[in-house]
């Protein structure tokens, strides 16, 4: 099967398996463990931060940011179709007890005007807008790229109204590829930063969250309350550490990849701007099929290609360390023959 529903079906290296075997171990909640340590250090060295937290997924590590961000009953402001208001179960309501107020971005980015508009005054009947976040990439507008002037205004008029900055950088090195902007750069502009080990950098498990040493505090207090505090997992730990030292500098082969297939894709007539392919992932349009996206993506899997439906006309397609570029060629034929078979005469 080629696999492009995800970044998350990615396989640990051999070097990381290794590095698994043979890690050090302690118990993390005692804080004693010396390879989690090593990686919580790298990462906050890395994001320019005081400190860093190893949580085992990424939509852990935006929870318990969002916690040590808020009180009960404030309200966050987010894009509107950013990954922490879609796929995280409502957590922030649930778990923080904060209301979302969601803004329409353009191609993942909120206006700053927008942004400041939906910061609400001091009034007994209004809640307290406590926390912005930023995704970066963004996943539902086909990982695109939030440029860093417009993470600079957001966090400036956020500075301005006394309110904290939490970047979900799931794909915060694919952005750092895709714009040469080094995530220092970013974390500048953020009072924290969580980013996957697990997507692109192919790690097992894991994810980090980088901040202030009284944030990390709080966030790893959240953790605990979540149940994530670990025991021995410098055994994970250990894959991160190659993640963040190894795997980075590729993420432009997927790059690569993606505009490829975009190209190709749209040759045949079954991509519209493959300009608008950033990073590792690019959106086949099925409007233009006799079959909607999700009854598309069912043929494809009977032919050998996995992949996600995104709406009834759009299927995203997400390359990564596991696809090769004839992996791609291979796909593209598989598409081709489909698109003979379902395709229907464009408007």
């Amino acid at each position: 099967m080629i696999d492009l529903r995800s970044d998350t079906v990615t396989k640990p290296t051999e070097e990381m398996r290794k590095a698994m075997a043979n890690a050090q171990v302690g118990d993390d909640v005692y804080g004693e463990d010396p390879t989690i340590n090593e990686l919580e250090s790298l990462a906050a060295s890395i994001f320019g931060k005081e400190a860093a937290l190893f949580v085992p997924s990424g939509t852990m590590g935006n929870q318990v940011s969002i916690m040590a961000h808020t009180q009960r009953g404030d309200e966050v402001i987010l894009e509107a179709n950013s990954h922490i208001f879609w796929y995280e179960v409502g957590a922030m309501s649930v778990l923080s007890g904060v209301m979302p107020h969601p803004i329409e971005g353009k191609n993942g980015a909120m206006d700053p005007n927008e942004v400041e508009k939906a910061i609400r005054p001091k009034n007994i009947h209004f809640p307290r807008t406590s926390l912005i976040t930023i995704e970066n990439t963004h996943n539902r507008s086909g990982g695109r790229v939030v440029p860093l002037e417009n993470i600079k205004a957001i966090y400036e008029i956020a500075k301005k109204h006394g309110i904290n900055v939490h970047i979900d950088g799931a794909r915060i090195f694919n952005a750092s590829i895709a714009s040469g902007t080094a995530v220092k750069e970013y974390a500048k502009y953020a009072d924290s930063i969580m980013f996957c080990l697990s997507k692109g950098l192919s790690a097992p498990v894991g994810s980090l969250v980088v901040g202030s040493k009284d944030f990390i505090e709080r966030a790893r207090k959240a953790r605990k309350m979540l149940g994530g505090g670990m025991r021995q997992a410098g055994i994970l730990a250990a894959a991160g550490i190659v993640a963040l030292t190894k795997m980075v500098d590729r993420l432009k082969e997927d790059h690569e990849n993606a505009k490829y297939l975009a190209i190709k894709l749209k040759e045949i007539g079954y991509m519209t701007s493959p300009e608008d392919v950033e990073t590792n992932m690019a959106v086949l349009r099925a409007d233009n099929l006799a079959l909607s996206a999700p009854e598309f993506v069912a043929v494809m899997k009977e032919h050998g290609v996995l992949a996600n439906a995104i709406s009834n006309s759009a299927i995203r397609l997400v390359t990564h360390k596991d696809v090769s570029k004839a992996d791609i060629e291979n796909a593209l034929d598989i598409f081709e023959k489909l698109f003979k078979i379902y395709g229907k005469e464009m408007n």
